[in-house]
């Protein structure tokens, strides 16, 4: 059971150190102008560390062709990575759209919404 904890904190870890890494790269190198100001939410590393999804946001703009341009950019990403990661084996990147920031605004404004409409039936 050790072994499983072990493994599974070092996956963390790395799929932390990618969130980080490729933050940088991706304002510093990546000059793709269909990527605006992206956000990195989250990074998840598959157990052989084969694969990573990065959960981005953005704040504004076209939201798929921000994601077509970090997808096309995957492989320059993963070359810079491989630069800076002292791993064995640099993951493919999957880019994925996350819906998170804005279902909760969709959330606040509906909760907003009950809130005032009760306060006019009081």
């Amino acid at each position: 059971m050790r072994r499983k904890t072990a493994s599974t904190n070092r996956a963390f870890k790395v799929a932390d150190q990618i969130q980080r890494d490729l933050s940088e790269l991706i304002a510093r190198e990546l000059k793709d102008p269909r990527v605006g100001l992206v956000t990195l939410q989250s990074v998840e590393v598959s157990p052989d560390y084969a694969h990573a999804k990065v959960y981005f946001s953005v704040l504004s703009g076209d939201v798929q062709a921000c994601a077509d341009g970090l997808n096309q950019a995957a492989g320059f990403l993963r070359t810079g990575l491989f630069k800076r990661l002292h791993i064995h084996t640099v993951p493919t990147l999957h880019f994925i759209y996350d819906q998170t920031p804005e279902r909760a605004a969709d959330m606040n404004a509906l909760i907003a919404r009950a809130v005032a409409s009760r306060a006019k039936d009081d």
